[in-house]
């Protein structure tokens, strides 16, 4: 026996194994042939090989654009938290035997008198009208309609103003006129951000754990079409490691193939989207979208997450199968 087999430490093979009969012998050599040419324990191009590519690769692709989406997603809710938590405003209703033009000066005039702003800005009336175009439509006669009146109001970097002395101030002096903090906008922008983060972080688990079963039954049919070269290589006494190495170098190799390319697909995506985006954003939808998403830009968060979730997707495909070799092998043990 030890006179056919003299590279046990390369193929894995048990040393010390007894010898055995002549027809033992010949497995052995032909076992060894089988596993150092490295062709016929798993056969490299197959069509089950190519179809577990291609799932590999859909299921990186779904992967990595949730979790380029939650990226952005939280990109965008960072920047509505700072532009939204530096402003607030004033709101003046038009009321029936008061000037509304007085009503704004004299709120305007407040708001400068308390520290911690370093702008106040009334809106015209023109400018009042113009923001209810996104819903109303541009070209309408607004001026029979009791449209309020907004003062903009931009906090300094010191300490906050006090509101609760404003608050109180406007309601003596000032009936009409309305405070808005935007802390309700705030808690639900930022209530709705966490849920959307959530939400694509058990969309990216569902979608590693059904790669994740795929590799599982593509391993056991890969080891079902080589079970005569398993069942040799025990039988000679290769170690269950060597076997599974032998699968995982296998898997490892479809899964960056599959992980390359869903990946790739990806990163054209949201290069494309952003270039949409850039172009569409002088619509009044585009401006929507861009405050929701941001111009769709990754940054370097982005891009270190997809890059990280394709390796991920790789690994996992190898350990995996590696796992499945691991349990059928000690079954048969």
């Amino acid at each position: 026996m030890t006179d056919h087999i003299d590279q046990d430490a390369d193929i894995g093979l048990e040393e010390d194994q007894p010898a055995k009969t002549g027809a033992r012998s010949r497995f052995a050599r032909s076992a060894q042939k089988l596993v150092q040419s490295r062709l016929a324990l798993i056969p490299a191009d197959t069509t089950a090989s190519r179809a577990l590519v291609t799932v590999i690769a859909i299921m990186t692709f779904l992967a990595t654009l949730t979790g380029g989406g939650a990226v952005l997603v939280y990109d965008a809710s960072k920047g509505w938290d700072s532009s939204i938590s530096q402003e607030m405003t004033i709101q003046v209703k038009p009321v029936l035997g008061r000037d509304v033009e007085a009503d704004v000066r004299k709120s305007a005039d407040l708001a400068r008198s308390m520290p911690g702003f370093s702008e106040v800005r009334p809106f015209s009336n023109d400018e009042s009208t113009k923001l209810l175009e996104p819903w109303l439509g541009a070209g309408l006669d607004l001026s029979g309609l009791p449209v309020p009146r907004l003062i903009v109001l931009k906090l300094a970097g010191g300490p906050r103003p006090n509101l609760d002395e404003l608050r109180r101030q406007l309601r003596q002096q000032v009936p009409s006129a309305v405070l808005d903090d935007h802390r309700l906008w705030l808690e639900r922008l930022g209530t709705m951000s966490r849920a959307l983060v959530l939400i694509a972080l058990a969309v990216l688990g569902l979608v590693l754990t059904a790669m994740a079963l795929a590799v599982a039954f593509a391993t056991q049919g890969a080891m079902a079409g080589s079970r005569e070269i398993v069942d040799v290589l025990h039988f000679v006494g290769a170690q269950d490691r060597f076997i599974a190495n032998e699968f995982q170098r296998h898997f490892l190799k479809l899964g960056l193939k599959g992980a390359l390319i869903g990946g790739g697909a990806a990163l054209i995506v949201f290069f494309l989207a952003g270039i949409v985006t850039s172009w569409w954003v002088t619509s009044l939808e585009g401006n929507q979208v861009e405050a929701l998403f941001g111009n769709f830009a990754l940054g370097s968060a982005g891009y270190v997450t997809i890059v990280v979730i394709a390796c991920g997707i790789a690994a996992l495909t190898a350990l995996m199968s590696r796992s499945v070799v691991l349990r059928r092998l000690r079954r048969i043990n």
